[in-house]
């Protein structure tokens, strides 16, 4: 089990602005690895330098997505997948590039085994429980059957880039019943707002690596429960006219 460094200061955020396709990090692999800002992807800000292989450097595990807003990623077990409009799962290949993206090498501090059913309220309610503190971030591992999931994607967006939220309003959304599969995902603390999502955030991928997408909502049956605390937080900045221009101060 790794030891927990509870980082609760300025040297929390290692903000670098590197050249596309070489990055650094700090050598632990016990890091939070992001590339750009939440709020970045929020403002329509949809291409960024960082290509899978580079990232791939930096995690075996995670989400995120795909330059021009195409699709949702969805990292596992070293094997980066893409989960298009169309609900289907496609493997991605390392010359492609990301806007904005979260990973970490999954090694799990904490696991267990989860034998009754839970909505997505539920469970979240139960990870909640889990969590020894509300100061740091998971990466979070969900396997296991599920009777439903509710997950959706969002087609390439065509530029100028609208912003997330009108971008949002094309999303497709699918249900599938009664498959097994892995949510990928993490839980970041209320203090990174705007740099990360607070709370819960999980993509979905079924075990025949098929189809998925970001949660919505789900019921699972029975499955195993892992959770890898992390406390070390690296972000990339990206680079490009379009970042460079943007207007952080008025959020």
């Amino acid at each position: 089990m790794k030891k927990v460094h509870f980082l609760l200061a300025v040297t929390l955020l290692i903000i670098t602005i590197g050249a596309s396709g070489c990055l650094s990090s700090p050598k632990d692999k016990d890091v939070l690895f992001q590339i750009s800002m939440f709020s970045v992807l929020s403002e329509g800000v949809y291409d960024g330098d960082v290509t899978f292989e580079g990232l791939k450097r930096h995690g075996d595990f995670g989400i995120g997505t795909f330059n021009g807003l195409d699709g949702e990623m969805v990292a596992v077990a070293s094997e980066f997948y893409q989960i298009k409009a169309d609900g289907k799962a496609y493997s991605v290949e390392g010359s492609m590039k990301t806007p904005f993206a979260v990973v970490t090498f999954f090694e799990p501090d904490k696991a267990v085994s989860l034998d009754k059913v839970l909505d997505y309220e539920q469970l979240s309610q139960y990870l909640d429980s889990m969590l020894p503190t509300r100061n740091i971030f998971y990466a979070i591992r969900v396997e296991g059957a599920f009777s439903y999931i509710k997950a959706r994607s969002v087609p390439a967006q065509s530029k100028p880039y609208p912003p997330l939220a009108e971008a949002l309003k094309g999303q497709t959304t699918f249900e599938l019943h009664d498959v097994t599969g892995t949510l990928v995902g993490f839980w970041c603390p209320t203090y990174v707002e705007g740099i990360n999502v607070p709370g819960y955030h999980f993509h979905f991928i079924t075990s025949d690596r098929k189809a998925g997408g970001h949660l919505l909502d789900c019921q699972i049956e029975s499955g195993k429960i892992e959770i890898d605390y992390t406390s070390e937080f690296f972000m990339m900045l990206l680079r490009g006219e379009k970042f460079y221009e943007l207007n952080l101060e008025a959020r």
